[in-house]
């Protein structure tokens, strides 16, 4: 094969090669947004319990001292 024959499938094979690394890097990063997602959701979660909680304390008035003061 001539010189430019060789280069011309170097670069294909470089090419073949980024194009599965470009692949694998968009799997991982469609993995990473599902669970920002997911993260996103229980966190939202968590602060409405805490804001539930919140207002009924509120609601109750302050908490007595315990029995030892």
């Amino acid at each position: 094969m001539s010189e430019i024959e060789n280069r011309v499938m170097e670069l294909e094979i470089k090419n073949a090669h980024q194009e599965d690394t470009i692949e694998q890097l968009n799997q991982i990063i469609i993995k990473h947004q599902a669970l920002i997602d997911s993260l996103k959701r229980s966190m939202e979660q968590l602060q409405d319990k805490v804001s539930t909680l919140q207002e009924s304390n509120s609601k109750e008035g302050p908490e007595p001292p315990p029995p030892h003061y």
